[in-house]
């Protein structure tokens, strides 16, 4: 079985220092808790950004900032920014962070329900996001959130509208209104990729860790951080997203799964040099 590469997903859009005191908002935050992933043993930081004040933002150079700072600390972990951004962001705003060509990003793979809100994914969007990861050479991490953002995505890239083989996707589970994080739908899903595709699995807060523990013995990789989760056990919030990837690193360990480098992630993921 290959080495389990872990991302953690520092930041996202959503979450606030209401509900975690430690979620990052400023640049210096956020190279603080990408330090504390990469050291407890994540080999993908995956990135969204705020202002200051915790408002979420889509800007180019919000982007070339922090991830230009993240960088000078920690050079080595894969930087994937996304470009789902916030719900009720236009197309145009979240492909932003594609003009830094980046060597992966995120490409959401359908609509779907995102708690009271929609989040908008059409297929004319989807094209317009693959034509640009095409062009600019960036390696996609296909997020699906339904069943069905798996058939979408798969019929795109068969009319080469998206990057094709080898594929990387991203399994986000137990967000409100989508698909619940389950093993039977976690093996459903990753059953039904190509051959030589490679796949992470997300689970949604309280399913952050009993999804993980599945993926890790599946052949899976794993993804946790404070957008997707900001507790380490239940009533005990994370003091930071490195506390959240040493509980997968102790996972992997009892369940015999060596954890993989940044060089050694690219080369599961078949990333090209640039």
């Amino acid at each position: 079985m290959e080495k389990l590469i872990i991302t953690a997903a520092i930041c996202g859009a959503e979450v606030t220092k209401k509900q975690n005191p430690n979620v990052p908002y400023t640049v210096g935050e956020m190279v603080r808790e990408a330090k504390s992933a990469y050291d407890a043993g994540a080999s993908i930081i995956h990135v969204h950004v705020r202002w200051d004040d915790g408002t979420p933002t889509q800007d180019r150079e919000r982007f070339r900032e922090v991830m230009d700072a993240i960088k000078a600390e920690v050079p080595a972990p894969i930087l994937i920014p996304s470009t789902g951004g916030a719900t009720g962001m236009t197309p145009e705003e979240r492909l932003q962070p594609t003009e830094l060509y980046p060597e992966m990003a995120t490409l959401d793979c359908g609509t779907c329900n995102f708690g009271d809100e929609v989040f908008e994914n059409t297929m004319p969007t989807m094209r317009a996001f693959g034509r640009r990861m095409i062009e600019n050479g960036i390696k996609p991490e296909y997020e699906c959130f339904e069943m069905g953002h798996l058939d979408t995505i798969l019929t795109m890239a068969k009319k080469s509208e998206v990057p094709g083989a080898p594929m990387h996707f991203n399994f986000v589970l137990g967000v409100p209104g989508c698909t619940p994080a389950t093993v039977a739908n976690l093996v459903w899903l990753s059953s039904a990729i190509p051959a030589g595709s490679t796949w992470t699995a997300t689970g949604v807060g309280r399913s952050a860790f009993t999804l993980a523990a599945p993926a890790i013995v599946m052949g899976g990789n794993v993804r946790v951080g404070f957008e997707d989760n900001l507790y380490l056990s239940r009533g005990v919030l994370a003091g930071s997203n490195g506390e959240l990837v040493e509980k997968v690193v102790r996972l992997a360990r009892e369940l015999g799964r060596e954890v993989a480098g940044p060089d050694e992630a690219r080369a599961i993921l078949s990333i090209r040099p640039r």
